[in-house]
């Protein structure tokens, strides 16, 4: 499958995104102020103007087309209505780590096309890290002003490293530290940039499972992972899916529990960790 937009358009796309990292760079040196959405989710002043200028972007670029952001909640309406391409906006992915002057955070954008992850772009502007790309498009790494395909790399199998996240390591890691002797767990701040770390080799899967994470936040990193040749599941082995009966068309949250990793050891690992998880639940 070629690039699903133009090649003038996804340089445009990378050149916005680089503009608002460097915004969120200079407004998180100025100040800023957060607020709390829910219980442990937390919002800033900077999310807020950057899923402003995003959006206006994103629409003057690719008018007509569908967009749901994470901080406009009124777009969230769209996404039961529209069948065919939908983009998706999260303007700061890690939000705590921007807070407390972490650089593992990122500006990501996906695009679905009847519900499929398309294309994907992760920016950390702190790291010099912008991943790009798509299921037979490719996968490409900006840095350093140079573009070049990022090959994916299979993981040390003298190693067990777990990317997940702090509320799930926090409950469930001593379960799954019994259930898989040896596990050491790794954590950055976004979800598209723990994606990556799978991708380039430096944890063997990646699982999510408090089923509070939105299209937002996976579009596109899946559709990066799905480029690499990484199998994006649930626990129960069921596609990783995004059609309005997948998520809760409120918050627009997944449903299942996602985890990301190679095809030859999601099916051992989806086990161990399905048995980790009954024990505590």
């Amino acid at each position: 499958m070629p690039l699903p937009i133009t090649p003038d358009q996804e340089v445009y796309v990378r050149q916005r995104l680089y503009m608002a990292g460097r915004q969120a760079q200079s407004l998180g040196v100025a100040g800023f102020q957060v607020d709390e959405k829910g219980p442990g989710d937390f919002v800033t002043t900077v999310d807020r103007a950057l899923d402003a200028y995003l959006a206006e972007q994103f629409r003057a670029i690719f008018p007509g087309e569908a967009l749901v952001t994470e901080e406009d909640a009124a777009s969230r309406a769209i996404y039961a209505e529209e069948a065919g391409r939908l983009w998706c906006i999260d303007p700061i992915d890690g939000t705590d780590d921007f807070i407390h002057g972490r650089p593992h955070y990122a500006l990501m954008v996906g695009l679905l096309e009847n519900y499929v992850p398309q294309a994907g772009w992760v920016y950390a502007p702190v790291l010099d890290r912008f991943y790009f790309g798509g299921p037979g498009w490719g996968l490409y790494l900006a840095q350093g002003g140079r573009v070049t395909e990022l090959k994916p790399q299979r993981p040390d199998v003298a190693a067990l490293a777990l990317a997940i996240g702090y509320k799930d390591r926090k409950r469930f890691g001593a379960a799954l530290v019994e259930s898989l002797p040896g596990v050491d767990f790794t954590s950055l701040g976004s979800f598209g940039l723990k994606v990556l770390e799978v991708v380039q080799g430096r944890a063997a899967a990646y699982v999510y499972l408090n089923r509070r994470v939105k299209v937002w936040d996976t579009a596109g990193p899946i559709a990066l992972a799905q480029a690499a040749g990484l199998v994006c599941c649930d626990l129960e082995g069921r596609s990783l899916g995004f059609r309005p009966e997948d998520v809760d068309l409120t918050s627009l949250a997944h449903r299942q529990t996602i985890l990301i990793g190679w095809p030859d050891s999601v099916e051992h690992l989806r086990h161990q960790i399905s048995a980790a998880v009954a024990s505590v639940v």
